[in-house]
């Protein structure tokens, strides 16, 4: 086999998935690219550039029995992945307050997709994350998962399950650290992006500019430098925030 290195990107369509993974293929990996449309020229375009070495993989996180065929397909493929980044997620009704009346299935599908999502992904590829060098895992949450630092009086959906992906990233980080496991939680910064149904060019960074921050804070997590310290949540300039 050779000695390339795995990555898998969920959310890979499009907005800072897509950013992810053509960062990634520059600096090396091999990509699977989690693709929840039907067809993606974008990702087409990219295999047409780089070939086998990107993947494209049809992929819907929340939904148990999409998932389990990837990652059958995954793992017949690799023995290992070096790296996986859980970028897949959805915003929810952002303007209802308690004093509305809460979509809850809006709320719901948020778990499902923004929380269990992830779980599902670790889950089903921690044997191949820890066979291999890196042995990372990068959840891509947000300032809006943070308690400490909540001033929204809506956002249930969106802030509720980024904080229960918080809380799902120290539980594994504290059970793989002891195997030489990494788990990474950062906050993208106001990013461009579809999540409203549109693109949001009011957004501070494009998907490009905060793909290259992340990517660098992923050389240096893998650097012999990084200081051994608590899990953080950290936004793309490493800046930490409270949980």
């Amino acid at each position: 086999m050779k000695n390339n290195r795995w990555a898998l990107v969920t959310g890979a369509d499009r907005g800072l998935g897509l950013a992810l993974a053509k960062g990634l293929l520059a600096r090396g990996y091999d990509v699977w690219a989690g693709q929840y449309a039907e067809e993606c020229q974008a990702l087409q375009e990219l295999e047409a550039a780089y070939g086998k070495r990107l993947r494209p993989i049809r992929l819907d996180i929340s939904d148990a029995t999409r998932v389990a065929e990837a990652l059958r397909i995954v793992v017949a493929e690799t023995e290992r992945l070096d790296l996986l980044i859980n970028n897949g997620a959805i915003l929810g009704d952002t303007t209802s307050n308690i004093q509305d009346e809460l979509d809850f299935e809006d709320i719901e599908q948020a778990f499902r997709v923004n929380t269990l999502g992830a779980l599902r992904m670790t889950n089903g590829l921690i044997n191949p994350i820890l066979k291999s060098t890196d042995k990372i895992i990068m959840n891509i949450s947000s300032e809006a998962g943070s308690i400490g630092a909540c001033k929204r009086t809506a956002w249930y959906a969106y802030c509720m399950s980024k904080s229960a992906l918080n809380m799902q990233s120290q539980l594994v980080h504290n059970q793989i650290s002891p195997q030489g496991g990494k788990v990474m939680v950062v906050h993208p910064g106001h990013v461009q992006s579809y999540m409203k149904g549109e693109l949001d060019a009011t957004a501070k960074l494009t998907p490009e500019q905060s793909a290259q921050h992340i990517l660098s804070l992923l050389e240096q997590r893998l650097g012999p430098d990084w200081p051994d310290q608590a899990l953080a949540l950290t936004d793309y300039q490493g800046g930490q925030w409270p949980w």
